[in-house]
């Protein structure tokens, strides 16, 4: 088998129309922007000079989570954001009736619920929508009556997707970490292949039960392509391994590289 065949299991290998075709948005995650300046508490980096920046880059969006414990994103952010940002804002948030408030004052382009723990680094899995429907429904309802699109971000599971569908979600984000993961340690390794076809299966399963697909996290610039090239995704977030990246070339032209990687050009 080729390492290409491992890349795109099942026939998934890219057509000529997949090199050519548009690729996903690029929403970015600028979370960690926040991260450096509440290490001193300070005003440094500005979070509003990092969403300008990634938009001269070319970023379709701005994604941000508002985390429980307020360990990067403020909530004095959030408005400012809603006035520069000129693409889309993303809000990503937990299902807690404090967050739903703030939400429906902020009214972004799209909220995205996801789990949190207090002690996790970042994210470690999908919301866990099949636990908790009940709750779930009534949070997505009160944001969808408001007006605002709802995405959960869920692990590459079908009945996590089904579930999704069933409590009102209009778009869904696959969890790429597993995948992202599997392709630190090479992408000719077998676990790569089967990560990337459980993503590709509840991306297909969530466009068939009606919902937008998205995708992200862990994603970068040399496991990206794989994702880019899945039909029905259509936007990606990323955040780490573009502010990573910025580090060295600025944040402007870490969003045009990760573009670059993302439609596959060299």
């Amino acid at each position: 088998m080729q390492s290409s065949d491992r890349l795109y299991p099942c026939g998934m290998q890219p057509t000529n129309a997949d090199a050519t075709c548009a690729s996903p948005r690029l929403c970015v995650n600028i979370d960690h922007v926040a991260t450096i300046r509440q290490a001193r508490k300070s005003h440094e980096p500005d979070i509003v000079d990092a969403a300008r920046a990634a938009e001269a880059g070319g970023a379709d969006g701005i994604t941000v989570h508002l985390r429980e414990d307020r360990r990067h994103i403020q909530d004095a952010d959030l408005p400012r954001l809603k006035e520069i940002v000129r693409t889309r804002l993303n809000f990503e948030m937990a299902a807690t009736d404090e967050m739903v408030r703030i939400a429906i004052q902020l009214k972004p382009h799209l909220a995205m619920f996801v789990p949190e723990k207090r002690l996790e680094v970042t994210t470690e899995g999908g919301l866990n929508v099949v636990s908790q429907e009940a709750h779930i429904r009534v949070c997505v309802q009160r944001l969808v009556d408001a007006g605002i699109p709802v995405s959960a971000f869920i692990d590459a599971s079908i009945a996590q997707v089904d579930a999704a569908s069933r409590v009102g979600f209009t778009h869904c984000e696959i969890h790429t970490g597993p995948y992202a993961h599997a392709a630190f340690s090479g992408k000719d390794s077998p676990a790569v292949a089967a990560e990337l076809e459980k993503v590709r299966c509840a991306v297909e399963h969530a466009q068939r039960c009606g919902m937008r697909v998205n995708a992200g996290h862990a994603l970068n610039y040399n496991n990206v392509r794989a994702i880019a090239v899945l039909p029905s995704v259509q936007e990606l977030h990323i955040g780490h391994a573009i502010v990573s990246r910025a580090v060295f070339v600025g944040l402007r032209e870490a969003v045009v590289e990760m573009k670059r990687s993302m439609r596959g050009d060299s």
